[in-house]
């Protein structure tokens, strides 16, 4: 079959959207598909730009090339996924999140304070129940987003779990005293919260932190570390290549992944493929389909207290963090996470 991917990239951003864009498509063409991927440049400030996305997405005519049709479109993200085609599936990473669950969140909301938010909203809303009707079958990355899809459009979807990069490559070795929180900085990730909570463990704890920052997180983060007096004891290593940030998994006490409502969270997979317990929060959705208090790992409240009570208990018994970690592998071979059930259910 030949087939194309649509999504869409801010440019010189690369994270979990992009690597799963790439993956997808070497899982094709290692399965002797042609596919290829479409990825629209995506802006959304001003709000009004979101709108020119959306049309550019639907005037886009993929059914054929050079003469050879196009199979299937798998669409992605939005609003690559808007555009028409006769053999069009859906697998969706998150809708535009700022338009349904963060909608008037006083922290990560936003595109309700533009002069023209409610009108962008309503477009995106009616956009997203118009494809719904076009798609020949509907997928998510987890059940997390299966629930707001139900939630706000009234759609019904299957959730379809797929393995991070390099998953055969991940592994546990013996740890070396330190915590492990690799992700994009940015304040929905909030590795402020895990400063903060850092400042209130009763040891002498470490965490290092991989990521490339966003925006003027960097200086909040620096400014933080000062104002806790945390000194060495938040480590900040900056983007890190693959085989670091498979070394630093394998040699971590523990993960920490702490975001507010991921659409799934790699970092949540990879720490269960090294055998490491993953410390995450009850409001950091995707973490908790795979994280089981106190079996493959910790849920804590999203406060600081909370948060470096369960850094200290991990911190104090290592044994017992360690049986988490294994518990966590053995939960994760249990779930057919592979590229080749993906396949089976997005080319049926």
């Amino acid at each position: 079959m030949r087939i194309l991917l649509a999504t869409v990239q801010a440019p010189f951003i690369y994270g979990g959207a992009e690597i799963l864009a790439d993956e997808l498509c070497k899982a094709l063409q290692s399965s002797g598909h042609e596919a290829e991927i479409i990825a629209i440049p995506f802006q959304v400030y001003p709000p009004e730009r979101i709108l020119d996305t959306m049309l550019i997405s639907r005037l886009l005519d993929v059914e054929s090339f050079n003469g050879s049709r196009i199979d299937r479109v798998i669409g992605l993200k939005f609003p690559a996924y808007l555009m028409p085609h006769s053999c069009k599936v859906l697998w969706l990473l998150h809708q535009h999140r700022q338009a349904y669950e963060l909608w008037g969140d006083p922290i990560y909301g936003g595109l309700e304070r533009s002069p023209n938010g409610l009108q962008v909203r309503e477009s995106i809303v009616h956009a997203d129940n118009r494809v719904a009707s076009e798609c020949r079958s509907i997928f998510t990355i987890s059940q997390t987003v299966v629930d707001r899809l139900k939630q706000f459009n009234n759609v019904d979807s299957i959730a379809l779990y797929h393995p991070p990069q390099n998953a055969e490559l991940l592994h546990c070795d013996h740890e070396e005293g330190y915590f492990f929180f690799p992700s994009r900085m940015n304040a929905i990730k909030r590795q402020d919260l895990v400063l903060e909570a850092l400042a209130k463990t009763l040891n002498p704890v470490k965490i290092i932190f991989a990521g490339q920052p966003e925006g003027n997180f960097e200086e909040l983060l620096t400014r933080k570390v000062k104002e806790l007096e945390l000194g060495d004891r938040a480590i900040f290593v900056g983007r890190i290549n693959n085989e670091e940030k498979i070394e630093y998994y394998a040699k971590s006490l523990g993960v920490i992944y702490t975001p507010f409502e991921e659409d799934y969270g790699y970092v949540t997979l990879e720490g269960m493929l090294s055998s490491k317990p993953v410390v995450t929060c009850r409001d950091s959705g995707g973490p908790l389909e795979f994280i089981r208090d106190r079996e493959t790992g910790l849920i804590t409240e999203p406060n600081p207290l909370s948060l470096a009570q369960a850094i200290d208990e991990l911190w104090e018994n290592r044994t017992w963090a360690t049986k988490l970690g294994q518990s966590a592998l053995s939960y994760y071979r249990s779930l057919n996470i592979t590229w080749s059930n993906v396949l089976q259910h997005l080319l049926a």
